[in-house]
């Protein structure tokens, strides 16, 4: 599994969070941390460490992209 470091931002109501965890899991892919930056104009910006299965991440992005208000900002590896 390869590590990447993604910033979102997401819809800041109660269980968008919940709701890019589990896209996280189902794509096989696990958190490694969260920290949640900040709240404004309605949206949230976390940055989360994830391990991802093989070396490419794009389809945890695309799962991610096409959850209703949620956007893949960056996404970069970490260098372990």
């Amino acid at each position: 599994m390869a590590l990447f470091q993604m910033q979102i931002s997401l819809p800041d109501r109660p269980g968008s969070l919940g709701a890019i965890a589990s896209a996280i899991g189902a794509a096989g892919a696990d958190i490694r941390s969260l920290s949640v930056l900040r709240a404004e104009d309605g949206k949230g910006y976390d940055d989360i460490t994830v391990a991802v299965p093989g070396t490419d991440p794009s389809d945890l992005v695309e799962i991610l992209n096409s959850i209703g208000g949620v956007q893949v900002i960056s996404i970069v590896p970490v260098n372990s």
